[in-house]
């Protein structure tokens, strides 16, 4: 009996991920994961018990890679605010090849989800809520050095920044003109500079 290759999870998780990505969950089927992953049917079961999970874990893999990419971009950045308007601007910048500029795959899987959908939505949800967060401490770190004024209102800031970010993502992946991105991501990043505190 023909022993099965043995396959590296981390590489298959991020296969799938790219996959979901581009395709969505409804429109990615057997065949295209067997394509992507280099595995047969059976392995793929064996090893991800169903399509669903392994959608979720795909989820988990986007979401974490981008909580880690933004909390080291912000522990870089010279103070809060300059941090999160340069965000804005990477995006904005000419690179096509970088796939933090392609539109958010939450917020795709989200607006492709279905009434049967539950619990993927929830995880999406749960998600986005939590990367939200991640900006409202930026806010608040930027409140508690005297960067923004103490009765700024964090969560509504955040919330208006992970829209920016996603607006950006998405005229990014549909390659409008680059000048016009960049001014795009300009106006963004100098609005969150003029919270600034005189």
């Amino acid at each position: 009996m023909t022993r099965a290759q043995p396959y590296n999870r981390d590489a298959a998780i991020d296969a799938a991920m790219t996959l979901f990505w581009q395709k969505g969950y409804h429109a990615t089927s057997l065949k295209d994961l067997e394509g992507a992953l280099s595995m047969k049917p059976g392995s793929i079961y064996a090893a991800f018990s169903s399509k669903e999970n392994l959608f979720n874990l795909s989820l988990e893999r986007y979401f974490t890679s981008n909580r880690d990419e933004f909390r080291k971009f912000m522990a870089a950045a010279d103070t809060p605010l300059t941090g999160l308007a340069n965000f804005l601007r990477k995006i904005g910048a000419p690179n096509h090849d970088d796939p933090m500029r392609r539109a958010c795959m939450l917020v795709k899987s989200l607006l492709n989800t279905t009434s049967e959908d539950g619990a993927i939505t929830r995880q999406i949800s749960d998600y986005l809520s939590m990367m939200e967060a991640e900006m409202a401490a930026v806010f608040e770190q930027a409140k508690h050095i005297g960067e923004l004024c103490a009765d700024a209102d964090t969560a509504t800031l955040a919330r208006r920044f992970q829209s920016d970010v996603t607006a950006l993502k998405i005229e990014a992946q549909r390659q409008v003109d680059p000048a016009i991105l960049a001014a795009s991501a300009e106006q963004r990043a100098r609005q969150i500079i003029a919270l600034r505190q005189s």
